[in-house]
């Protein structure tokens, strides 16, 4: 829970990372254009719908706060699976009754003013054998006389989803949905889960003949954009300005964020919390405005990947689960591989529907810069275990560090020693393979605990890769690229310099991986223009 503060009597407005937000407790980004569009597009219209994101996008947040915005015009029961226990789903009975209780339960948290429903609900609970079939006739005889239509939500369908029960309570659900001008049911049916309900009898039934059948192939689309803007992220930072007077500069924070985040929510709120109630008042952050800065960002950013979170658990256990999804993460982080996107593909609609791939150019990219580099130290650490590089770029760190400067010029020296001594001997195809990964897996110990290193995406291909490495604030630009000929490295060095004039440097790092027998392996500097290049080749 956020630090409790006070302004003038009341109590203070924080960032929330736990559970839904509410606006009159939580600094949030303002959701009223999203739920006009869910009412006007999709409730109005009697759609079937799930809203499936992947973990801590905002989903329950949403949810909760659709309710408040329908509730004027329907009966809305909003239900959490969670709520049932593992017995609740032993049986169709089992489940009936369970599922009548909870319901029960919404129409008395929300003092719903129609006696005739809970009465109906109650008769129905009170029957010790009550089928699906029965609960459904309950629930169509309730939505027949409600003075105002019915809107069931039930988040959390994840708890239910390898249950052949909440298959079956869904396939009900489908039937009346078909018949619905004859028989009345619920006027809208919203769910939401980590998973897209229309492959749960991908899960149940493996079968070929029914693998593609689902229950829930009466869903509309739910093709809501449910990230964070810069505008967006910008109001939210308005409101904390407007409270705590910081004298940040608003705009500057805001896409500083965005370029860490892609606006993923929970990302965007641990940034600003850590920066509120951690960051703040720490060695070289003594005020606010210096907290809330590039700088702080960096380093809030360094603090959340250090940590264990339920988000980045879930997306290791993910890729363990998934080798598929594993090889296309690895493929495009180490080696840059361009992977065409197509949700026809099942790992890579697996990796979307997590929330940690996404279409970027018509092809496969990580969904934010934050997931790379939580991606990239995951490897790390694996490889590490065994890993000869990392412990010779370990060995080698004393020397790289001088006056709390890393001096990358002496990490690609020492490299190229490294590497012609372990690797020189192998073939064109595993340098130009492992290459970078093997840099990489080098870099890792040098900086780690100090520093952040990141693959900008938009310069990432098979050929090259540019890796952004932050040291105390000192920023490298490091380019890794496949030698293809001497116009190909000129055009690389040109592209680098553009590069170092949007980062605003006089200086970047080059290593190529050189496959030709008369290349001059070493270190040297160029000049390129008004930039210094240091070249590296192997």
């Amino acid at each position: 829970m956020g630090i409790i503060r006070r302004m003038g009597g009341r109590q203070m407005k924080y960032f929330n990372t736990e559970g839904s937000c509410k606006p009159e407790e939580h600094y949030m980004v303002k959701l009223d254009d999203r739920l006009g569009y869910i009412k006007r597009m999709l409730v109005e219209r009697k759609k079937y719908f799930v809203i499936n994101r992947g973990r801590q996008y905002g989903k329950t947040t949403t949810l909760s706060a659709l309710e408040e915005y329908l509730k004027d015009d329907y009966i809305v029961l909003s239900l959490d699976f969670q709520q049932l226990g593992t017995e609740d789903f032993a049986d169709e009975q089992k489940f009936a009754r369970a599922f009548g209780e909870v319901l029960l339960m919404a129409f008395q948290f929300n003092k719903i003013e129609d006696g005739k429903l809970p009465e109906m609900l109650e008769e129905f609970i009170g029957k010790k054998d009550g089928s699906l079939k029965d609960l459904f006739m309950c629930l169509s005889r309730m939505c027949a006389v409600s003075a105002h239509p019915i809107v069931l939500m039930i988040d959390e369908v994840d708890s239910a989803s390898n249950n052949q029960v909440f298959v079956d309570f869904l396939a009900q659900l489908r039937g009346y949905y078909l018949k619905r001008d004859k028989t009345p049911i619920f006027h809208s049916v919203i769910l939401a889960g980590l998973y897209d309900i229309k492959n749960l009898k991908l899960k149940l039934r493996p079968d070929s003949e029914h693998q593609y059948n689902s229950p829930w192939n009466i869903a509309a689309d739910f093709d809501i954009d449910m990230s964070f803007s810069v505008p967006q992220i910008t109001k939210m930072l308005e409101e904390y300005e407007a409270d705590r007077q910081t004298g940040m500069d608003i705009k500057g924070v805001a896409e500083e964020i965005y370029q860490y985040t892609s606006g993923y929510p929970v990302l965007v709120s641990s940034i600003c919390k850590q920066l509120d109630e951690k960051i703040f008042g720490t060695e070289g952050f003594e005020t606010m405005q210096k907290t809330w800065t590039k700088d702080g960002i960096e380093k809030a950013v360094s603090i959340i990947l250090k940590k264990s979170s339920p988000l980045f658990e879930s997306m290791a256990k993910q890729l363990d689960m998934y080798d598929d999804l594993y090889k296309i993460v690895e493929d495009i982080i180490y080696c840059g591989k361009k992977i065409p996107f197509s949700l026809e593909e099942k790992s890579i609609n697996l990796g979307r529907m997590f929330g940690f791939l996404k279409e970027e150019r018509g092809h496969v990219a990580i969904a934010n810069r934050m997931f790379e580099m939580c991606l990239l130290n995951m490897f790390m650490a694996r490889e590490a275990i065994s890993s000869d590089v990392y412990a010779q770029g370990g060995s080698d760190r004393i020397g790289f560090i001088r006056d709390n400067m890393l001096d990358m010029e002496l990490v690609l020296k020492k490299f190229v020693e490294y590497f012609t001594e372990v690797f020189g001997q192998r073939d064109e195809k595993f340098i130009e393979k492992q290459g970078r990964r093997i840099f990489l897996i080098y870099l890792k110990p040098i900086i780690n605990g100090t520093g952040n290193y990141y693959i900008e995406a938009q310069t990432r291909d098979e050929r090259r890769t540019d890796v952004i490495v932050d040291y105390l604030g000192e920023q490298f630009i490091v380019e890794l690229k496949i030698w293809h000929g001497s116009e190909y490295n000129e055009r690389g060095e040109r592209q680098l310099t553009e590069y170092l004039d949007y980062y605003h440097k006089d200086k970047g790092y080059m290593l190529s991986f050189n496959f030709n027998r008369n290349k001059e392996m070493g270190v040297k500097k160029i000049q390129v223009g008004d930039k210094v290049i240091v070249e590296a080749v192997v």
